[in-house]
């Protein structure tokens, strides 16, 4: 069963590898498809809807077709796909094999977590879970060094080739590993048809609002507005029509217990600040200090490769009977707010070595937030609401990734202009300073006049960059302060899980 888990860890890591390659590579796709930037921002945006799509009915479709079987064929037709794409000849062909293999990559991670609740024994389970947290942390930061290598030094191709070893391994692991389920066709006797066609578009709609609206302009986009409309109007009738069918891809009920709604709000929570903490030193230094994707790489590993450590270590630390995992949890959220403290410190002298210590602090932080939640989620649940557990937290963790993208990526840009028009107004209001200003560095860069003025404008830009970045450390700061503080108030003790004694025969 080990080595089935095993397999199933590495085609997840796979498939997260694999998810942001066309962002890394969009300058060469762009320049060897002839396709313009607004086109090129659909790839990733195709990829992100199917996948989030897929992470919501992938648990209801293992267990009808089996799990082992399940898993093969998705893996199988993830590497297929991505061997396919670079001999994609049109855009519209390209597009269509990113979208179909988000489609294969989604049903990945939910089975990771069904094979840990499901099998593992309970001694053991927590640190199947941390196998599991491998995928929030440790594979997202291992996904940009390895594309940025590849770009740089080989052949764009090998971005989408990278999988195809992996996958032979993790098909083989899971075909070896994982038990035959038998068919169970007959579930489609009721199947929630109005969930799949509530579902998709909510998902899909909201997704591709986020995902496009700082291109588009948010709000002041009728096209961005209409999709929120549309998808939360679709999202409540979805979540409506999943109370009452009687086999629901998503078992509503479950939110009662308040374990699994706090962990699954605090996950939303957490994953929002990693991306941002992950972001938004890569714009600061590819657009202040011209970095190139190589030259981020080992800000990331920094964070990633140490995760092989650090999960296991605060899975054995949760796993004691008088450690409350409630305090791991709040000294994670603690720590993960401390680095978005001294991040917010950021100014125009900052290089790569400055960040460090936020990474430093993030190799204990991440696995302290998420193993705890975790375990208080699936905590007392039995094998048949694993499913229903797996498709909650997956579908959570890949619709929090994309809003913690669009939600930083927005935040960057609004208040990237907000700086520069105060420094813009600043200079105004102080016409003698802008002169001067003009005539030092016209005299330094021996330029004329007009060239001058252009290199201010980038100078006030990049500024305005300095200033935005650090805005987004302190809003990250604060959801991380406004989660400790629910910590307390919310969840409830639980137990490491322990195998139930068995009773001692009867004497006749």
């Amino acid at each position: 069963m080990i080595v089935g888990l095993v397999g199933v860890l590495i085609a997840v890591v796979m498939a997260q590898v694999n998810d942001h390659v066309t962002e890394i590579a969009m300058v060469d796709i762009r320049g060897a498809m002839g396709i313009s930037r607004d086109g090129g921002s659909w790839l990733g945006t195709v990829y992100q809807v199917t996948q989030v799509c897929a992470m919501m009915f992938a648990p209801w479709c293992s267990v009808t077709f089996s799990l082992r079987r399940f898993t093969g064929v998705a893996v199988t037709a993830f590497a297929l796909l991505g061997v396919a794409s670079p001999f994609a000849t049109t855009f519209g062909a390209l597009l269509a094999l990113r979208a179909l293999q988000g489609l294969a990559g989604g049903c990945l991670p939910p089975m990771l977590m069904t094979v840990a609740l499901r099998f593992l024994p309970p001694g053991i389970k927590l640190y199947g879970l941390a196998a599991y947290a491998l995928t929030a942390t440790f594979a997202p930061n291992l996904g940009v060094p390895l594309a940025a290598w590849w770009t740089e030094y080989v052949n764009w191709h090998f971005l989408f080739w990278q999988i195809l070893p992996l996958a032979l391994v993790s098909a083989g692991m899971v075909a070896w590993g994982l038990p035959q389920d038998p068919l169970r066709l007959e579930r489609f006797g009721q199947f929630d048809w109005r969930g799949v066609l509530l579902g998709v578009p909510a998902i899909g709609m909201l997704v591709v609002a986020l995902e496009q609206g700082t291109r588009l302009g948010w709000t002041d986009s009728p096209f961005i507005c209409a999709l929120f409309a549309g998808g939360g109007v679709a999202m409540a009738l979805f979540l409506a029509n999943e109370w009452f069918h009687p086999l629901p891809f998503f078992k509503i009920q479950l939110l009662a217990r308040r374990n699994l709604t706090h962990a699954l709000i605090t996950l939303g929570g957490v994953l929002l600040i990693l991306v941002a903490l992950a972001a938004t030193p890569g714009t600061y230094l590819s657009e202040v200090r011209g970095y190139r994707p190589l030259q981020l790489a080992s800000l990331a590993l920094c964070v990633a490769l140490p995760q092989l450590v650090a999960l296991p270590a605060v899975a054995a630390l949760c796993n004691l009977h008088r450690v409350d995992c409630r305090w791991v949890l709040a000294t994670g959220l603690g720590l993960t707010g401390l680095s978005c403290f001294a991040g917010s410190f950021v100014t125009f002298d900052w290089t790569r070595e400055n960040f460090y210590v936020i990474q430093i602090i993030q190799i204990v932080a991440q696995p302290m937030a998420v193993i705890p939640l975790l375990m208080l989620a699936t905590n007392g649940m039995t094998p048949m609401e694993g499913p229903f557990a797996s498709a909650w937290f997956n579908t959570v963790k890949g619709l929090a990734a994309v809003v913690g993208g669009g939600v930083t990526e927005g935040l960057m840009a609004t208040r990237e202009r907000f700086h520069s028009n105060v420094l813009i107004d600043q200079f105004g209001n102080r016409p003698q300073s802008l002169s001067l200003t003009l005539k030092d560095l016209a005299s330094r860069s021996h330029l004329d006049t007009h060239r001058a003025l252009a290199l201010l404008d980038q100078h006030v830009r990049e500024q305005a960059l300095v200033l935005a970045s650090a805005d987004v450390f302190r809003l990250m700061g604060l959801i991380a302060l406004a989660l400790i503080l629910l910590v307390p108030l919310v969840p409830t003790r639980v137990y490491p899980p322990r195998a139930v004694p068995s009773a001692p025969p009867v004497k006749h």
